[in-house]
């Protein structure tokens, strides 16, 4: 599977501080649970990575 590949995938997300000063990023999908800890300049990487790519994403879809 990659990036372009569309699957019709329910999948609860949730994004949050930890009790241990990290940033984590949760998804549970299909009975599978996902945990992902990140350092809060971490966190702010990918929060700039996302950006880009839905400033991307606005450009492709005009």
């Amino acid at each position: 599977m990659g990036i372009n590949n569309e699957r019709d995938i329910e999948a609860n997300l949730q994004i949050g501080p930890t009790d241990k000063g990290m940033v984590r990023i949760y998804i549970e999908a299909n009975g599978a649970e996902i945990p992902m800890d990140f350092d809060p300049e971490e966190a702010d990487e990918i929060a700039d990575e996302i950006k880009a790519a839905a400033k991307a994403a606005r450009a492709v879809s005009g």
